[in-house]
């Protein structure tokens, strides 16, 4: 009797346990069709292409676009970081997007909360197979830091924080806050599949230049960015 009265809750339990993350994902799935529209009436993809893959395949094609691609945003990108992000721009790149001599005028356009929360959710769900979620976690290995710092010196293109300086160069994204900002997952996915993620960029190409341990050493320790 015992058996099939636990037997009874274990069965009623699952069912609503399943029902719960169909509503859940329902929801999810909900907010990213209200965040596409929103993303469109916003005329986000009049800079934005959202839809994979890469679709800058030659500097013709780089130059001409406005701004970088979405399409696996929801793999780069920290959920509470773009939602922020997305109610008051900062500028990311110290220049202007395709240009190594304009500075970035910052001038992004913010949306509302509501706007806002709704695009984020649409972001979120951009998401790219190339990315193994959890792969790699944020590490201060002092190896990583040398990779970073002395076998390659990425800082000559990207601000850093080094207490309370600021180091490197413009040319390149900053990394000031790249642990809130972006998923190592991600990073590590882009060092080792570039072209995947955007096939024409300034950026070195680190395939066959560094390990793969030495790919997600560096991956790491820029989650641990402030």
């Amino acid at each position: 009797m015992e058996t099939f009265r636990f037997s009874r809750f274990a069965g009623t339990w699952v069912a609503a346990a399943v029902a719960l993350s169909g509503l859940l994902l329902g929801g999810v799935e909900a907010g990213a069709a209200e965040g596409k529209q929103t993303f469109d009436a916003k005329k986000c993809r009049d800079c934005h292409q959202t839809e994979g893959p890469a679709k800058a395949k030659t500097i013709q094609d780089q130059l001409a676009t406005k701004g970088p691609e979405l399409w696996y945003a929801g793999s780069k990108f920290k959920k509470e970081f773009l939602g922020k992000w997305l109610k008051d721009p900062k500028p990311i790149r110290p220049m202007e997007f395709n240009s190594i001599t304009k500075k970035n005028p910052g001038d992004h356009p913010k949306l509302s909360g509501k706007d806002a929360d709704e695009v984020t959710e649409y972001l979120m769900s951009l998401k790219s197979k190339d990315v193994e979620e959890g792969v790699v976690k944020p590490d201060k290995n002092p190896k990583n830091r040398n990779i970073f710092e002395k076998k390659q010196g990425c800082y000559g293109c990207h601000p850093v924080k080094r207490g309370e300086k600021i180091l490197g160069g413009l040319t390149g994204p900053t990394l000031i806050g790249a642990g809130e900002r972006l998923n190592p997952a991600w990073v590590y996915a882009y060092l080792k599949k570039p072209k995947v993620f955007k096939p024409v960029k300034r950026m070195p190409v680190y395939v066959d230049v560094l390990s793969d341990s030495e790919m997600k050493g560096v991956a790491a320790y820029i989650g641990t960015f402030e």
